[in-house]
C-alpha cells in the first residue's frame, strides 16, 4: 500500500514522505490514527505545495539562524490586535500563529509558529510582552510585541 505520511512515524519516515507499507499496517494503524493518507496524484501535488511552504519558513543552518536573530532584534512595531473588554481584558487568546503573522506584518521574516515559545497564560491583558523564538538549537531570539484592542 502506497501512503503519504502526515506525521513523523518512528522507523518509517517524516511528514510528506511517500512510503510503501503492508496493507494491514496502513489500513489498521496509520490511516485510522491520521498518520498517513492514501497516495494519489492530487495528494502528492498537495504535499509538494506544503513542503515548499515549509522550506520557505524553515531555518536552514546556524548562519541563517543568526541572521534571523539580528532581524528579529531590530524589529519594532510588532502588534497583535485582539477583541478586548473596556478594562483591557482579552475576549480570546493570543496564539503563536498570531505572533508569527504580526512579525510578518511588521516587515519581519516569516517564521513557523512552532518555534515561537508562548507560555500558556502569558497574555491575559493588553500591554507589552516578550516571547522566545528557538531558531536553532544554539540560537534563540526574543521578540517584543504589543497586544492591542480592536
Amino acid at each position: 500500500m502506497k501512503l503519504i505520511l502526515t506525521a513523523a512515524v518512528d522507523n518509517l519516515g517524516a511528514p510528506g514522505e511517500i512510503v510503501e507499507v503492508k496493507d494491514g499496517y496502513g489500513r489498521n494503524y496509520l490511516l485510522p490514527r491520521g498518520l498517513a493518507i492514501v497516495a494519489t496524484r492530487g495528494a502528492e501535488k498537495q504535499i509538494q505545495g506544503i513542503q515548499r511552504a515549509q522550506e520557505a519558513r524553515a531555518v536552514r543552518d546556524l548562519d541563517h539562524a543568526k541572521e534571523l536573530r539580528t532581524q528579529l532584534d531590530q524589529l519594532t512595531g510588532v502588534a497583535v490586535k485582539v477583541a478586548t473588554s473596556d478594562e483591557g481584558k482579552l475576549f480570546g487568546s493570543v496564539k503563536a500563529a498570531d505572533i508569527a503573522d504580526a512579525i510578518v506584518a511588521a516587515n519581519g521574516p516569516a517564521l513557523d509558529k512552532r518555534i515561537i515559545d508562548l507560555p500558556k497564560g502569558l497574555v491575559k491583558k493588553t500591554g507589552n510582552y516578550q516571547v522566545k523564538v528557538q531558531l536553532h538549537p544554539e540560537v534563540e531570539a526574543k521578540v517584543n510585541f504589543a497586544v492591542e484592542g480592536k
